[in-house]
C-alpha cells in the first residue's frame, strides 16, 4: 500500500512567528538551574538499588577467575551484537557481563505493563534475515523483543557463557600483561585481552531528587524495576487486579508513561499523571505482520527498511523513493517529498531546510489537534498539547493514552509551573501547592542517557595506560578515532552515540560499531597483535575533522525543553545523540568499511 502524505494544516493557516514566540516560553519555563544535578539513582527513599532485579532470583555461584580473549560489557543490544561479530570472525573465547539477569539490556529491565517498541521492529529488530525470524507486528511487545534477543546469543553460543547479575566494579589496563583486568561485585577477576563496552544508553535508571522522598509510607518503584507483586498481574499478563483499591501517581509523561498509563487507567482506583512537559503521541496502527507480505520479501529487504528509515527520519528521501515506514518518525520529510515532487524542482539544502522547518510547524499543530479532537475536558487537553519542534523530544504514538484522560478515576497533574512535584508526605505528594494523597508512586522518569558518564556507568574505577581515568579523559566529551576506540585505553572499544556515524535505527548503530570493533580484534588475536591503540595523532586529525563538518543544531537544542536530548536544556550537550558524521551515514558507513578492507589498520599503534 502506497503511503501518501498526511493532512496537514497549510502553512497560511498558521502563524509560525506566534509559534515561535509559544514555544520559546513553554521552554524557558520548564528549564531548572540545576540541569542533570535534579535527579538521584535508585537507592533514594523506600526505592531498591538499581542492581536489586525484581524479576529472576539471583542464582549462587563461584568466583570466576581467569583468562579470556574478549570480555563484552553488557548483553542488550550493543552486547549481543558486537558478540555476534565476534563469533562471526571466529573468535569464541568471549563472555558477556551484565547486571541483568538475561540477555536484553533495557527489554530485560522494561517489563512494565503495556511495553512495545515505539518505532518500526521490522528495523528495529537486527538479523532478521540472518535468524529467519519476523516479528509479529510493526509494534511488538517486550517480552517477544527480549525473547528474540536471548535466541541470538543462544543461536550463536554465547548465552550460556555470559556472567548474568554480576555488576563490574573496576577496569584496570596491565601493562606488562597486556591485559585488562576486570573485577566484579561477584567476586571475580577477569583478565580479558579485549574488552567491549556496550553499556547501552538506556542503562541507569534516575528518580527525580524530590524533597521527601524518604518520608513517604506507601510503595514507591521505577518503571524499570516493576513490582507485579503489589499491583497484580505478570509482564506477559499485565492485569494489575491489585491496585483496584489504590490511588496511584505516576511521575513522568515521556515514551514508558504513554505505554503504562493506558493499563493504570484500567485498574488503579484513582491514577494522577504528572506531567512537567507533554510528549507528542500519534495514532498507532499496529495490525499483525501480513503474511502475504512477509511471502514477498527479497533477500536483502531489511537493510533496505533500515535506509528508507534513516532517510525519512533524519536525512532525506531520494526522487521518487517511496515511504516503506509511514509513521509519526517519517512523516515531515514524507510530506516534504510530495511537495518538492509536485514543484517538479530541486532546492538547494538552506531552501530544503527552511520548507522543512515549516512542514515541522504543521505536523506538530495536527499533533495538538489531536488533543481537542480525543480529551473532553478542554483544560486537560490544552495541557496535553506539546510546544516544541518535532525532534525535541522522541515521537511517540498510542491509540489509548489520550482516551485515559476521559475517564473519572484519571486526573492530570500538570507541574511546568513548579518544575516538578514539590515534595513528597508521608501521605502523597504536594503539586502546585495541593497535597494529594496516594498509596503508591511509579517513578516513569526514565535513564541516565546524556548525563555524564560517571554518572551512567556507574564503575568506580576505570584506569587506562599510565593510570588515566576515562572520566578524566572524556571529562569534556569523547576524544576517539572513528568513535569507536581511543588513545590511552588499549585493546578496547566502545559502543553508543560516541563521536561517530549517527543512524535512526539504534541497533543498526550499534551493529556496525560490534562489526568494526570485533574484526579489529579478531584480525589481532589472527596476527599475533597484543596491544592496539589509535596513536595521538591519527585521534587528533578524526576529532578535528569530526569538530569541523559537525552540523551546529545548538540553536535547535537551545529551543527545545529540558530532557535527555538537550541533557536537560544544555545547547551543545558534550554527550549529545545527536548529530553525528556531518557527511552522513552511508559515508561513515562506507569509510569503516573501506578502512577495514585495506587490511592495515592505517592509524593504529600495533604491538605484537
Amino acid at each position: 500500500m502506497t503511503c501518501l502524505p498526511s493532512k496537514v494544516p497549510s502553512p497560511e493557516a498558521i502563524d509560525i512567528p506566534a509559534l515561535r514566540e509559544k514555544y520559546r516560553i513553554e521552554k524557558d519555563k520548564r528549564v531548572r538551574k540545576d540541569g542533570q544535578a535534579q535527579y538521584v539513582h535508585l537507592g533514594e527513599g523506600k526505592t531498591q538499588d538499581q542492581a536489586v532485579d525484581p524479576y529472576t532470583p539471583v542464582a549462587p555461584r563461584a568466583p570466576v577467575d581467569e583468562e579470556l580473549d574478549v570480555l563484552v560489557l553488557g548483553a542488550g543490544w550493543g552486547g549481543i551484537l558486537a558478540s555476534y561479530h565476534l563469533v562471526q570472525n571466529g573468535t569464541t573465547g568471549i563472555r558477556n557481563i551484565d547486571t541483568a539477569g538475561d540477555f536484553g539490556g533495557v527489554w530485560y529491565w522494561n517489563q512494565y505493563p503495556g511495553v512495545q517498541c515505539d518505532n518500526d521492529a521490522y528495523c528495529y529488530l537486527p538479523l532478521l534475515e540472518e535468524m529467519g525470524y519476523l516479528p509479529s507486528k510493526k509494534f511488538a511487545d517486550g517480552a517477544e523483543i527480549q525473547a528474540y534477543a536471548r535466541s541470538i546469543a543462544d543461536r550463536f553460543g554465547f548465552a550460556d557463557k555470559a556472567l548474568l547479575h554480576t555488576q563490574a566494579t573496576s577496569f584496570r589496563w596491565d601493562e606488562g600483561q597486556r591485559r585488562w583486568i576486570v573485577t566484579t561485585n561477584r567476586g571475580d577477576t577477569l583478565r580479558p585481552r579485549f574488552v567491549v563496552m556496550a553499556p547501552g544508553v538506556l542503562n541507569m535508571p534516575k528518580l527525580p531528587s524530590i524533597k521527601g522522598i524518604d518520608l513517604f509510607n506507601g510503595k514507591l518503584f521505577h518503571t524499570s524495576r516493576w513490582d507485579y507483586g503489589y499491583t497484580g498481574g505478570s509482564f506477559t499478563n499485565p492485569v494489575l487486579d491489585k491496585l483496584a483499591d489504590k490511588r496511584v501517581a505516576i511521575v513522568g509523561t515521556g515514551a514508558t508513561a504513554i505505554q503504562t498509563v493506558p493499563r493504570l487507567a484500567n485498574h488503579a482506583k484513582h491514577l494522577y499523571v504528572i506531567q512537567r512537559t507533554p510528549s507528542t503521541v500519534d495514532e498507532r496502527p499496529n495490525p499483525p505482520t501480513n503474511p502475504d507480505w512477509a511471502a514477498s520479501l527479497q533477500p536483502g529487504w531489511q537493510q533496505q527498511r533500515i535506509a528508507n528509515f534513516h532517510r525519512g527520519a533524519q536525512e532525506l528521501y531520494q526522487p521518487g523513493e517511496e515511504d516503506l515506514i509511514c509513521d509519526i518518525w517519517t512523516e515531515i520529510n514524507r510530506n516534504l517529498a510530495a511537495e518538492i515532487a509536485a514543484e517538479g524542482r530541486e532546492l538547494t539544502m538552506e531552501e530544503f531546510m527552511e520548507r522543512r522547518e515549516v512542514m515541522d510547524f504543521q505536523v506538530m499543530e495536527r499533533l495538538r489537534a489531536r488533543c481537542d479532537e480525543l480529551v473532553n475536558d478542554p483544560a486537560t487537553a490544552d495541557a496535553l498539547k506539546p510546544w516544541y519542534h518535532h525532534m525535541c523530544k522522541r515521537p511517540l504514538s498510542s491509540n489509548d493514552y489520550y482516551p485515559a484522560f476521559n475517564r473519572p478515576n484519571v486526573s492530570l497533574i500538570d507541574v511546568s509551573d513548579t518544575l516538578g512535584i514539590q515534595e513528597l508526605t508521608a501521605k502523597g505528594f504536594i503539586a502546585n501547592g495541593a497535597e494529594h494523597e496516594v498509596d503508591c508512586v511509579i517513578f516513569a522518569s526514565g535513564f541516565e542517557v546524556t548525563s555524564d558518564l560517571d554518572r551512567r556507568w556507574g564503575i568506580p574505577q576505570f584506569e587506562g595506560a599510565d593510570g588515566l581515568s576515562i572520566y578524566d579523559h572524556w571529562r569534556d566529551g569523547p576524544l576517539t578515532f572513528h568513535g569507536v576506540t581511543t588513545h590511552g585505553f588499549p585493546n578496547m572499544a566502545f559502543i553508543g552515540y560516541i563521536q561517530g556515524g549517527v543512524n535512526s535505527s539504534v541497533t543498526e548503530q550499534f551493529g556496525k560499531q560490534g562489526e568494526h570493533a570485533a574484526w579489529i580484534f579478531s584480525e589481532c588475536l589472527r596476527r599475533g597483535i597484543s596491544r592496539v591503540e589509535p596513536t595521538q595523532e591519527s585521534q587528533d586529525d578524526y576529532v578535528r575533522t569530526f569538530a569541523a563538518i559537525k552540523p551546529d543544531i545548538s540553536a535547535l537544542q537551545s529551543r527545545c525543553p529540558p530532557g535527555y536530548f538537550n541533557n536537560e536544556g544544555e545547547a551543545n550537550p558534550k554527550w549529545a545523540l545527536f548529530p553525528g558524521w556531518g557527511y552522513g551515514w552511508d559515508n561513515f558507513d562506507a569509510m569503516m568499511a573501506d578502512w577495514r578492507a585495506t587490511g592495515d589498520m592505517a592509524g593504529m599503534e600495533l604491538s605484537a
